[in-house]
């Protein structure tokens, strides 16, 4: 499409206007607000005269048509010729560019009859159109428009580029406006997010459903966040004094989930993970035995089969050592290699936990959780919670939890597992049931579905509640009990 002619929106309006002595404008202004003053959103109907400092120029609604005034009710022309000596001139105001709304140009460019796509999601500083397929031939027009219009809260504009592919669930953007940084944060309930919107996923909209869950934690409760991101669960529950196990297996969001951690200051409660989420459960729930640790932990450094090098495991005994596997996955070569492709990605993209701690510290309003730190934990022996945000896929994972816990290790209830899905208009929540119990191998008792938001005409976002059926538990053996006795 040919470049935007920003010219051809001006318009011109004649108007009149009271010439009067400055210091009577205020009183003015009260006798002609009542329909005879200019009344448009973004012009000031008082303006300097440019023939003199002494004066000023009241402008008149454009229903005042005739130079003597004869348009105003006699009341307010008398009272105004009391008040001062009347000098009616012509005042000529022109609207351009900069002053018609987005939605208002948008609707003069393209088609009739096509819905203007003047609304996109907001992630920092970066605008996410999804422009329809009818509309790309439009796109760089349509973009500049977004951004001309909320500039300088809007500094990058995006399009999505074709359907997401990669195993991260990252969409490829293309830049349409601004300037090419993808690298910007977001603020939810008192928690600041830093991420790199082309290499991390990010839904604004879900905030309400971050917060409803995150409600349902307790101060002390253990949380594992199998699919986390870059923390939208995590870190405020971390605030809330919960103890939270992070995963994800793309390594570019457990880097800036550990900034964000650090952000928000609750790195002390959080322990994150880069592997696959079945992976990461099951090295959850390994006990401590002093002769298998050893040898497990060489394996699972060794395996290219099912963990890749990026992988972490912690079957430590304690929180301390827990605390000790994660900190050393910080400088882990898999999440240090993925720095070159933020950089690629984003002048601003490789950004260190230390350096965002110096440079952002002194403006963060949040409070770092009051106390003297979290109290050692066994997994292995009780988790409050397991969220599963992953609504594409996260039913096909459920399987990871038959015979996952230990029945000789495990204290209290059971956790509640919050299993995130998609439900089509042809499809029903039973039909899901079904799904989740056939992935347990067990009947799941009392279920709770939440309905998230509408994705789709025909399709919407779900989590499914429930506590871990009985029959998950993994009895003990023969094998178990000789081994332990032995």
């Amino acid at each position: 499409m040919e470049k935007l002619d920003e010219s051809k929106f001006e318009q011109r309006l004649q108007l009149l206007a009271l010439r009067i002595s400055r210091e009577l404008a205020s009183a003015v202004t009260r006798l002609l607000r009542s329909g005879c003053l200019l009344d448009m959103p973004r012009v000031k109907p008082v303006v300097e005269d440019p023939e003199s400092d002494k004066h000023r120029l009241v402008v008149l609604s454009e229903k005042i048509q005739n130079p003597d005034l004869s348009d105003i009710p006699e009341q307010v022309r008398n009272s105004l010729k009391q008040l001062c000596s009347v000098d009616v001139v012509p005042y000529m105001l022109t609207l351009g560019y900069s002053y018609w709304s987005a939605d208002h140009i948008l609707k003069q460019l393209l088609p009739a009859g096509i819905e203007v796509p003047s609304s996109f999601e907001t992630i920092g500083h970066v605008a996410h159109l999804n422009i329809p397929d009818d509309l790309l031939i439009y796109k760089d027009v349509i973009a500049k428009v977004i951004y001309d219009k909320n500039y300088p809260r809007i500094q990058t504009v995006v399009n999505k580029v074709g359907a997401i592919s990669n195993e991260f669930r990252v969409p490829k953007f293309e830049i349409l406006a601004g300037k090419n940084d993808m690298v910007t944060e977001v603020k939810q309930y008192g928690a600041t997010f830093k991420l790199d919107y082309g290499l991390v996923y990010w839904n604004s909209r879900l905030e309400h459903e971050h917060i409803r869950l995150v409600s349902l934690f307790k101060k002390g409760d253990v949380i594992c966040d199998m699919f986390a991101g870059i923390g939208p669960f995590s870190v405020p529950a971390g605030q809330k004094g919960c103890i939270v196990y992070a995963n994800d297996l793309n390594p570019d969001s457990v880097h800036y989930l550990k900034i964000n951690a650090k952000i928000n200051k609750v790195e002390d409660y959080i322990f994150t993970h880069n592997m696959d989420a079945r992976v990461f459960m099951q090295n959850l729930m390994i006990a401590p035995d002093p002769e298998a640790k050893s040898q497990f932990a060489a394996a699972n450094c060794s395996s290219e089969e099912t963990v890749s090098a990026n992988e972490h495991s912690m079957p430590n005994g304690n929180h301390n050592d827990v605390q000790e596997v994660c900190q050393e996955s910080l400088d882990d070569s898999s999440v240090v290699n993925t720095a070159k492709r933020r950089q690629e990605t984003s002048n601003g993209g490789d950004v260190t936990c230390q350096e965002e701690d110096a440079n952002q510290t002194k403006k963060r309003n949040n409070k770092k959780v009051k106390s003297s730190g979290p109290l050692p934990v066994k997994p292995w022996e009780h988790i409050d919670h397991v969220v599963m945000n992953l609504p594409a896929s996260a039913l096909q994972f459920l399987d990871c939890f038959s015979a996952l816990v230990q029945k000789r290790y495990w204290k209290g209830s059971l956790p509640w597992i919050h299993c995130y899905c998609f439900i089509r208009s042809s499809e029903s929540e039973e039909l899901i049931l079904c799904e989740a119990q056939n992935k347990l191998n067990a009947k799941i008792a009392e279920p709770i579905f939440h309905r998230v938001r509408d994705v789709a005409p025909n399709k919407a976002m779900y989590c499914l509640s429930f506590r871990l059926p009985m029959e998950c538990l993994k009895e003990e053996t023969e094998d178990n009990v000789q081994s332990v006795d032995g």
